[in-house]
This record gives structure tokens, C-alpha cells and sequence, in this order.
């Protein structure tokens, strides 16, 4: 693909991109390339909310929804452990519980193979695609090939013929089981507690996940792209005609509208008429800027959810999920936790000089992002609730979402992403 814009005969002039994170800098970039005159809309800048703060994990295999068969007996041992991988402020449960209703239905059995098969399709093909975004955008450092290791204190190991890794493995992903030794052959600074693991492959990551947006954005700019910083206030399609946003820096208009503000879509989409289940679901990380040791893979615990990766910044471990709405205040114990888990997993870490960190994630109960037109205004285009796969997922949304919007044909069934599932 050139990386000049090479406009299409009768698409539409001027395309606006609400949300400066990863997903809406990835589509405003391949709306550019076809030639659409755009601006990106955000009240922060490029990669400062939750794309700032993630694991950086590209997982090509990443194919397992949130919710399976068995996750509801799972739930209060999550709850009960102080230090668990999943939280709900009780106030916050009333409000929750008909999101909690459609999580579960989304993960009875029969549904799990569409679910995968849906989240392979956005989410094999970003190791190749970062790779190619980073090169023109002169950064290539930025993307590493690497390996996921999942690793556990129990010697038994990992029963590879579970319902979550037979899915992995049925999408192509390569298992390989790892005793004690070989993981720290692999990791030297993990515990020597660590008696079993699986490397989980292909799968890359990025160095720094708000560079990697930032360098993005400054490409997206040299192509003639723009970046405002403005809150939006109010959207109003037309019957015909542009698309208008009322902002805190003017108004706004639009042939194209594409609504990719993560955990603040939902409320965009209202305006509009159209109800989503999206929830933001908290995450917290640690960075540690001076760790004394350094990791090759990205470095899991098995049954705790963390994610250790070392980055620019340093090693950063990450993980939890918290439910508590938009607006309360964070928890910073759930990052304190963090720490403790990570010295656990590599007891030569120097925690000297953490810094915490909490962002939201766009949940939808079936794993599945919304990406589509609206249906209340097809000139409105939807692209969020990625949750934690959001990085992954961002480049191939974006081709799909600027194939949708230059009303190209696409090679991909776009069906199980549509926002009328709800």
C-alpha cells in the first residue's frame, strides 16, 4: 500500500475520527492513505488515556472470550481474594448486573467458536500489520517479535486439552509446554517456584504502547492528517447532508463520522439514539523504571491475570479488572497488588521507583467490538469495545472500518462485529 493518499472517485471529502487512542488513530491513518481529508477529535492528546498504559502485548492468537463455560464458578473466588484479578465496588453491582447477564449468556458453549473465529479475524493479522505502520512510520523499534509465557508454581502443568487452549490451538496458535528449567532458561529472573509453563506463539509486542501512538499520530499529521484537542459536546446527523459536532472548540462537520472513544463510546452513540452495553472496565498497572532485570516474553502467572513486559519505560506489570463505572475514583490498592504479584513472579525486581496507573477498557459482554455503521445514521460509523484486546485489534479495525467508509468491498465477514447484535 502507498503511503501517499490516493482519494477514491465519489468518496466523501472530509471524514472526523472521535478518540485519540490507538483504534482511532489507526482508522484516521487509513482514511488518510485513501485520499479522505481528516480530522482526529479528542479532549487529551494521542495516547494518553487507555492506550497509554496497557500490557503492549500483540496477541496474533488471542481467540478466547472473557466469558466461557465454567467463568461463573470462578467469579467468587475472584471476588473474595483481596489480591484476585477481579473486583466490583458494591454500589456499583445494581447498575452492573444486566451487563453481568448478557456476559454469561455470551459464554454458553454453543456461541464460543463464532466468538473466536471473530476475534482471530481482527486480531491474527497484527504482528505483520504493526510492523509495516511502524517501518513507514519510521519507528520499527517500537515492534518486537516475542512469545507469551504462561507460568505456573504447580508441577502438573497446563491441561492443553481445556476448552481455552483447544480453542488456541484449533486457531493455529503453537503450545509448547516448558518445565522449570526450560522457562528459566527462557526467563532467568523468574522465581525458581515456577515449575511448569506454556509458550504460546505467534505473537509480538510494542516497546512502549503511548509512543507507539504518539509516532502514529505524528505520521498521521505528515500525511497531511489533523489532530484537535477538543471535547465533544454533542453530535447531530442530518438527513442529508454532513454529520455536526458541537465541541468545546467550535462546531464541526462531517460526511463521515467515526466514533472510536473507547470506554466513552457508549455515551456518544446515545446521542444518537442507538443504547450499547459497553462497560469501562478498569485496569491498573506498575511500571518500575530502574527494574534490574529484564524480560525476553511477555510473562504471565497462571489463575492471576498479571502481565509482566519489559518496555522503554521499564518493566511494566499490569492486569485486574475493576467495576465502578467512568467516573469514581481509582483504587490504588488493586495497583499495590500489582507490585506485590510482580516481586512474587521475579524476586530479583528492584521496586525501588514504581509509578501506578489506572485506565478504562470498552468491555462488551461478548468480547466482540462493535465496528459498523450506526444504525440510526449510516453516515456514523462505529469502532470500539475491544476490551482488552484493543491494541491487538487496532489495525485490522481500521481497514475494515475505512473499506466500510470508502464503501469498498471487503474480504471479511463483517456480521459478528455489528452493533445490531444488541
Amino acid at each position: 500500500m502507498s503511503n501517499q493518499p490516493s482519494k477514491s472517485p465519489g468518496t466523501p471529502a472530509r471524514a472526523i475520527v472521535i478518540g485519540a487512542g490507538i483504534v482511532g488513530v489507526c482508522c484516521a491513518l487509513e482514511l488518510r492513505k485513501k485520499g479522505f481529508d481528516v480530522t482526529i477529535l479528542d479532549r487529551v492528546a494521542p495516547g494518553e488515556s487507555c492506550s497509554f498504559g496497557n500490557a503492549g502485548v500483540l496477541a496474533a492468537w488471542a481467540c478466547v472470550p472473557a466469558s466461557m463455560p465454567g467463568t461463573l464458578g470462578q467469579v467468587p473466588r475472584w471476588l473474595l481474594d483481596p489480591d484476585g484479578p477481579l473486583a466490583i465496588r458494591p454500589w456499583y453491582l445494581p447498575r452492573l448486573a444486566p451487563w453481568l447477564v448478557r456476559f454469561l449468556r455470551a459464554g454458553r458453549a454453543a456461541r464460543i467458536p463464532a466468538i473466536a473465529d471473530a476475534l482471530l479475524a481482527v486480531n491474527g493479522p497484527t504482528v505483520a500489520l504493526y510492523k509495516a505502520l511502524a517501518k513507514e512510520a519510521g519507528a520499527p523499534e517500537l515492534i518486537r517479535e516475542s512469545a507469551y509465557l504462561h507460568v505456573s508454581r504447580d508441577p502438573q502443568g497446563f491441561d492443553l486439552d481445556a476448552p481455552d487452549w483447544r480453542l488456541r490451538k484449533e486457531r493455529g496458535a503453537t503450545l509448547t509446554p516448558l518445565a522449570g528449567g526450560e522457562l528459566r532458561e527462557l526467563e532467568p529472573a523468574l522465581d525458581p517456584a515456577y515449575r511448569s509453563g506454556v509458550m504460546v506463539a505467534p505473537q509480538g509486542h510494542t516497546t512502549n504502547p503511548g509512543r507507539l501512538v504518539k509516532v502514529l499520530a505524528e505520521y498521521f499529521q505528515r500525511l497531511g492528517g489533523e489532530v484537535r484537542q477538543a471535547e465533544v459536546l454533542g453530535l447531530s446527523p442530518q438527513p442529508s447532508g454532513p454529520v455536526r459536532l458541537e465541541t468545546t472548540a467550535g462546531e464541526f462537520a462531517a460526511d463521515r463520522l467515526v466514533v472510536a472513544a473507547g470506554a466513552w463510546s457508549a455515551k456518544l452513540a446515545a446521542w444518537i439514539g442507538v443504547k450499547i452495553p459497553l462497560e469501562a472496565e478498569r485496569g491498573y498497572h506498575v511500571t518500575f523504571a530502574e527494574p534490574g532485570i529484564e524480560l525476553r516474553h511477555t510473562v504471565t502467572e497462571a489463575k492471576r491475570m498479571v502481565i509482566a513486559t519489559s518496555m522503554e519505560p521499564g518493566l511494566r506489570v499490569a492486569g485486574t479488572a475493576e467495576f465502578a463505572g467512568l467516573d469514581a475514583a481509582p483504587n490504588w490498592r488493586r495497583a499495590r497488588a500489582l507490585a506485590r504479584l510482580a516481586k512474587r513472579l521475579l524476586p530479583g525486581l528492584d521496586t525501588a521507583r514504581p509509578s501506578e496507573w489506572m485506565g478504562q477498557r470498552p468491555a462488551l459482554p461478548d468480547s466482540l467490538p462493535v465496528i459498523g455503521p450506526a444504525p440510526t445514521a449510516p453516515d456514523v460509523v462505529f469502532a470500539f469495545g475491544h476490551g482488552h484486546t484493543g491494541l491487538t485489534a487496532a489495525p485490522m479495525t481500521a481497514r475494515i472500518v475505512a473499506g466500510m467508509v470508502a464503501g469498498e468491498p471487503l474480504d471479511l465477514d463483517v456480521s459478528p462485529y455489528r452493533v445490531e447484535r444488541f
